[in-house]
């Protein structure tokens, strides 16, 4: 009972959940109590879509710095880099690949890997039965793009949960307990929280910063970029909150 369900996380955050007040509401439309709670969905949805919104919520929660480059820990074991999305059938490369924040992470790590040299694992599962398991997909990407070793794949996990625990597995009977962790900020603070229950000593090693909004007007007009970011921010509490009740 790891995971929540992909179905519900649609609905439990934007635009979902509001689309479904929204369409709860108008069906009660004929009383005053429907016409507000469509109103009041409405107007919550377009506040989402603002760039003002969505970047608060994402830099509320970068809470760990970017490592400064000139003064990498000296003491880690091994770097961790965990997955985010993939790409079916991308006609380019032949197959599934790996998504953009994805790529993101696995450019940083890649970096680390060079300036440290600390052996490197990938972890993350398929993404349907028939999916590459992205832990594949990134080590191909790493080895293949950015002519990096890949010494571990972790391929059965499905949530950040897991992806802590099955790397545990792999990393801890070897002596790898410290551990650089390679996310995107808005999603350390989970990731840090998951790998160090699983029992390993984490350096966070966050990339992808959001920045705040300058609060001009144009910050204020919607966009669909800017409803991705509080749909993550969204997400990002949410998993925090599901963990939480799981560890009960």
């Amino acid at each position: 009972m790891g995971a929540l369900p992909w179905s519900l996380k649609l609905f439990l955050g934007p635009p979902g959940i509001l689309l479904l007040l929204m369409a709860i509401g108008w069906g009660f439309r004929a009383r005053r109590g429907g016409r507000r709670l469509a109103v009041v969905a409405f107007l919550v949805l377009v506040a989402a879509a603002m760039p003002a919104v969505g970047s608060w919520a994402i830099v509320g929660l970068q809470r760990y710095p970017a490592l400064a480059p000139s003064a990498l820990p000296d003491d880690a074991q091994a770097i961790v880099v965990l997955s985010a999305e993939l790409i079916r059938d991308a006609p380019e490369y032949g197959g599934d690949t790996v998504g953009i924040l994805t790529l993101q992470r696995l450019r940083y790590a890649a970096r680390l890997q060079r300036a440290t040299g600390l052996p490197l694992a990938t972890t993350g599962g398929r993404m349907g039965a028939d999916a590459t398991p992205l832990a594949v997909a990134m080590a191909d990407a790493l080895t293949v793009d950015f002519g990096v070793p890949v010494r571990w794949i972790e391929s059965g996990s499905r949530t950040t949960r897991e992806n802590a625990r099955l790397t545990a597995a792999i990393l801890l009977p070897e002596g790898h307990r410290r551990i650089l962790l390679v996310t995107t900020a808005w999603h350390m603070p989970r990731a840090r929280d998951a790998f160090v229950a699983a029992g390993f000593d984490v350096i966070p090693a966050p990339t992808g910063f959001a920045r705040a909004p300058d609060l001009s007007w144009g910050d204020f007009v919607p966009t669909p970029s800017a409803l991705v970011a509080s749909a993550m921010a969204w997400h990002e509490w949410l998993g925090r909150l599901w963990y939480g009740l799981l560890d009960r």
